[in-house]
């Protein structure tokens, strides 16, 4: 009798036991699916992708004469084109100078800005400034530190230069939270011009195997969409090459949501692919551009911004879904009372006069090539 207790005790203490631990479990896994639930919700972003912000020396001239003498002024650079960008939730641009800190400043070829014009980007609304470019290292690694510093001090993102390779691991990978999806951003150049990193100034160069291992490592931090934005192919050339589009698949495939490209100072077409082992549409950019310059030639006095769409759905899957495109025009100053401007094509009626047939030619050379080979990413502004 008293070895029956003992064994009915025994069992119901295990029963016991046992259902404690699968109430507890059952709890624990309620609390953390109820946290994933509330993360991982339906939820949308608008992403904005512009193309090359350069410098050159007419730029910098207009925007001293345009300061009287006590600094350089870039305020009515960006007045028409800021809605546009500061209505994205986050906007990208690719900053294609050093900012040197003066006190003389450079154009074409080796250039240098001043504070005030990654200021005028900034307060036009740019989250994000894209670093890896071929005149990165025009001013040498110091003043390339500086930029750092200096984007720092605005209280502005930027990704693909670094001062060491301690800083590179440290930010990379580099993910924003952007209206409660996260966004993983990458940026590499082909390379600097000849100019050497020193001191351990570290540069994101194209390199396969480092571009797949970091952004597997950001997959792994916790990206839910990954962009990868690059500094390549040939300057002045309306349609990418082959090594472009090799490079653009092998991205793809990796496992990116969004391939962004610059560098030739002309846009090349954009096209939504299928990577069919993720079931997911990616949008690739082969180039956006100048964004703003004082090149000559009808097919660098503009280019395009994209605008791409990325959500989360409401079983937690977050994915690419559209984009589109405008263009805009990059007019020069009439008179000591006006400055470089980007206005864009869909106000036509704030084009100087004199330079409606510089736009005009850009505009129509733009929409051929985007009409003849862009895919599924259509323009907003007829």
């Amino acid at each position: 009798m008293t070895v029956k207790f003992l064994l009915l005790s025994l069992l119901l203490l295990i029963s016991g036991c046992s259902g404690g631990g699968a109430a507890a479990q059952t709890d624990s896994a309620a609390d953390s699916t109820s946290g994933i639930s509330e993360q991982k919700g339906p939820a949308q972003a608008t992403l904005l992708f512009a193309g090359d912000a350069m410098q050159h020396q007419g730029q910098l001239d207009q925007a001293k004469i345009r300061g009287g003498g006590k600094g350089y002024d870039y305020s009515q650079c960006f007045t028409y084109i800021a809605p546009t960008i500061s209505e994205a939730d986050y906007a990208v641009v690719n900053l294609e100078v050093p900012l040197g800190g003066g006190p003389v400043y450079r154009g074409y070829p080796c250039f240098s800005a001043p504070d005030s014009y990654a200021k005028a980007l900034r307060d036009a609304g740019f989250d994000l400034f894209l670093t890896a470019n071929n005149h990165c290292l025009d001013s040498g690694d110091r003043a390339a530190r500086r930029t750092l510093l200096a984007l720092d001090s605005l209280g502005v993102d930027h990704i693909g230069t670094y001062r060491d390779s301690l800083q590179r691991r440290e930010l990379v990978p580099f993910i924003k939270d952007v209206n409660g999806i996260k966004i993983g951003f990458l940026n590499y150049t082909y390379g600097t011009n000849g100019i050497e990193p020193r001191d351990g100034m570290e540069v994101a160069m194209i390199d396969r195997r480092r571009i797949a291992d970091e952004m597997r490592l950001t997959r792994e931090a916790g990206a839910e969409i990954l962009v990868v934005t690059l500094h390549w192919g040939v300057e002045y050339v309306l349609l990418q090459n082959r090594n472009q589009e090799d490079l653009a698949q092998y991205i793809v495939d990796n496992g990116a949501d969004l391939v962004i490209g610059g560098h030739p100072h002309v846009i090349q077409p954009m096209k939504v692919v299928r990577n069919e082992k993720e079931q997911k549409d990616v949008l690739v950019v082969y180039s956006l551009g100048n964004f703003i310059s004082n090149m000559k030639t009808a097919d660098t006095r503009g280019g395009a911004l994209v605008r791409a769409v990325v959500e989360r759905d409401a079983d937690g899957n977050a994915r690419f879904k559209s984009a589109d495109y405008d263009t805009f025009f990059s007019s020069k100053p009439y008179g000591d009372s006006t400055n470089y401007m980007v206005i864009p094509s869909w106000m036509p009626e704030k084009i100087p006069a004199g330079q409606k047939a510089h736009w005009e030619l850009f505009d129509r050379g733009a929409q051929k090539i985007f009409d003849a080979h862009n895919v599924n990413v259509p323009r907003k502004h007829k």
